[in-house]
């Protein structure tokens, strides 16, 4: 039986199932890599963490920190801070390195956009990300939804800065940043994931040059609007093929830099090929000085909204972690 007739609105496939028809296959791994001693959450207040995930569900809303099994999200849910995701929990693309489910999304909810801004207003957040599902099953990829969110936010909270983190919208581009462009979040975030060596592999559906291209499309429409993009490595990319993306990430008007360890949420995902130094992260942090960025946060746990009101006030990257001297 044909999988993509199998598949049932809003039934969600991880794993094995959701990575089936992938064009470069993953074979699944008998052991994950052991963590190093540098890499390790940090777990704190158990009883906010469960107030905030019982406001959620109240409100029914989905957060990329509990979909995306994020390791930070003990740290920054214990801290009340949390990146909304929009517009359902069922991704249309099947990325091999993402926790996310994947099937055939539900209709849009058209309260959400008020739940999201009366809980934006009821944790008192000044400063709120909101990302999405990829939604390529919708004309404008999602755009207006994402515009209702933040027109919704800035009437019930117009104090709180608002960042969006916003998919490819791949065929949809020019009317998709149209309707963002009439109503502009304060930092526009694009994720690259990796270099474009990886694309077929780690983002099927997905192409390297449109995602530099939405990034400076953006900032076109929006030129004092910051953007933003993020990357994983230990995914098989090597030092120098990072190097270039930064340099087509500056070339392409980006402000602001996040760059992490990927981290393998299950033996059916992609494979972490290798675990980085924090010397080389220390590299690329430099590198990215080097080139001009307003902030470029680059560490092992770092993710693509951690921490993402204090890298967009200018605070250094955080360094929890003591060096390991053979690195």
């Amino acid at each position: 039986m044909d999988l993509k007739h199998a598949v049932q609105t809003g039934q969600k496939l991880r794993g094995a199932e959701k990575l089936a028809r992938i064009p470069v296959k993953i074979i699944a791994t008998e052991k994950i890599l052991q963590k190093p001693e540098w890499i390790r959450a940090k777990i704190s207040h158990p009883e906010e963490i469960r107030q905030i995930k019982d406001l959620l569900r109240q409100q029914k809303l989905h957060t990329v920190c509990e979909e995306a099994a994020c390791p930070n999200l003990p740290q920054c849910f214990g801290g009340g801070t949390a990146t909304f995701m929009i517009m359902g929990d069922i991704c249309t693309r099947r990325c091999p390195f993402c926790d996310v489910a994947h099937g055939r999304p539900n209709i849009l909810d058209p309260d959400e956009p008020r739940h999201l801004a009366e809980t934006v207003k009821n944790l008192d957040l000044k400063y709120v990300v909101i990302t999405s599902v990829d939604r390529d099953d919708l004309k404008d990829g999602g755009a207006q939804h994402f515009a209702d969110c933040i027109q919704e936010i800035r009437q019930t909270s117009p104090e709180t800065l608002i960042e969006v983190l916003v998919p490819d919208f791949r065929g949809r581009l020019d009317i998709a940043l149209k309707i963002l462009s009439e109503n502009p979040p304060d930092v526009f975030n694009h994720n690259i994931e990796t270099v474009p060596r990886l694309y077929r592999a780690m983002r099927p559906g997905s192409d390297y040059a449109h995602s530099l291209d939405l990034l400076r499309k953006f900032k076109e429409y929006c030129p004092d609007v910051s953007t933003k993009c993020g990357l994983m490595v230990g995914l098989g990319e090597v030092e120098a093929e990072v190097i270039v993306l930064l340099n087509d990430l500056s070339d392409h008007w980006v402000d602001y830099v996040t760059i992490g360890q990927y981290l393998q949420p299950s033996k059916s995902h992609a494979p972490i090929q290798r675990f980085v130094s924090l010397q080389e992260f220390e590299h690329y942090q430099i590198h990215g000085e080097r080139l001009g960025f307003k902030n470029i946060w680059s560490a092992p746990m770092v993710r693509s909204s951690y921490f993402a009101d204090r890298q967009y006030y200018g605070e250094p990257v955080p360094k929890p972690f003591k060096r390991d001297k053979r690195t």
